[in-house]
Formats: structure tokens, sequence, C-alpha cells
């Protein structure tokens, strides 16, 4: 099956030249792009796809704001942020507002490329960063991540996971993989050492009651 693609670029010239770097590869399908964020959010919420390539600097409520809403969705795509920036910050600040990997336009368009069949895979894709320094990694969890890791404080299992949520044990498990990537966990055991380690634990408050069905 092909991975399904979407971009959000503001330079014409650039958004043109990445929709043929996809299209010209089988193993992608484009599906939208956009040259705003709010062009981008509507189309990816009409016609959904795997993975979003989407620009930083992307006008005019950007890109971090842009993730952030489509991290909230029931089937939220993983994302990708390209830029043309060196900053180290920039990475550090896309991780944390959740997307899952970043590209460089310095570096060889082959290398997206690879970056999007990756993360399709479910895989964090970025240059090296120490997570410790991250602001708050379980900010970068979507509200279906947060609920999970919720319950799963409880020392619920799959099952029980799939059962409380109304989600299927696959979904749980795509779930659970993508938040011990964000994390920086290898299984449910450091995750749920992490909860309740964190200095931001949440609390109890109902945007994650272990109870909320996704």
């Amino acid at each position: 099956m092909k991975i399904e693609i979407s971009i959000g670029e503001g330079n014409a010239l650039l958004l043109s030249a990445l929709a043929g770097l996809f299209e010209k590869d089988e193993r992608f399908s484009l599906m939208s792009s956009g040259s705003s964020a709010e062009s981008f959010l509507q189309m990816a919420l009409t016609v959904p796809s795997h993975v979003g390539i989407i620009d930083w600097s992307l006008p005019s409520i950007g890109a971090e704001k842009l993730i952030r809403i489509l991290r909230e969705q029931n089937s939220p795509m993983r994302v990708i942020v390209c830029t043309h920036g060196e900053s180290m910050d920039l990475p550090k600040r896309a991780m944390a507002c959740g997307a899952a990997g970043f590209f460089s336009h310095s570096d060889p368009p082959q290398k997206l490329l690879e970056t999007a069949l990756e993360v399709a895979d479910g895989k964090m894709i970025f240059p090296y960063l120490d997570v410790r320094e991250l602001h708050d990694p379980l900010q970068s969890l979507t509200k279906a991540e947060r609920a999970l890791l919720a319950s799963l404080s409880l020392g619920r299992t799959n099952a029980e996971l799939s059962t409380d949520h109304g989600i299927s044990i696959n979904t749980v498990k795509f779930h659970l993989r993508n938040l011990y990537d964000k994390l920086s966990v290898k299984n449910r055991s450091q995750a749920i050492a992490f909860y309740y380690s964190s200095n931001n634990s949440y609390n109890g408050t109902d945007e994650i009651d272990p109870a909320t069905r996704l």
C-alpha cells in the first residue's frame, strides 16, 4: 500500500518541487498540498493522509500551532517538520509540539523520502537530541496518548485499554509505541515510572480521565 502524503509549504517553488519529489516515487501517493497552515489543516481534515510534510515557517498560524491542532484529531497524521534553518532549537521545538520527524532542506532530497518512510512506519526521526532538555515531553503526547498513559499507570492490560477506550488492540499498540518514542522509554514499566516521576503529573484532571473514550 502506498504511503499517503500531504504537504504544507509557503514557498510556491519549493511546494512544487516537494510535490514532484513524492509524485515521482511509486511508494507514495500525494493526497493534498497547501501554502498556508489554514489551507493545509482544511485539506488534512477533508482528505486524511499518513504523513504530513510541514514547513516550520508555514503562514499564518505557523507549524507549531498547526501540529498541536492536528495531534488532537482521532487519527492524527504523523508530521515531519521541514526547515531552512540550522538551529538545534527547532528540532527540540518540533518534537515538543508533537512532530514525528525533522528534515533540513540543506540535506539531500532522498533523505526526506527515507524520513517519510520511517515516520510512516511509526519511528521518530530527529537529529541527536537530549530529550531531557525538552521543556515537557508529556506535552508532545496527543490527547489519545495522554489518556492511554493515564490508564496504563493504573496497570491496565492492552485488552483492558482496548475495552476502556473503545479502540482495537492494534490501535492501542500503535498509540503505546508512539508514546514510548516520545517519552524516550522502552516499555510500559518505564512509561509508568515516567508518568509518576514527572514534575508535570496530570493530577487526575478531566483531560486524562482514564475512562475517557478515544
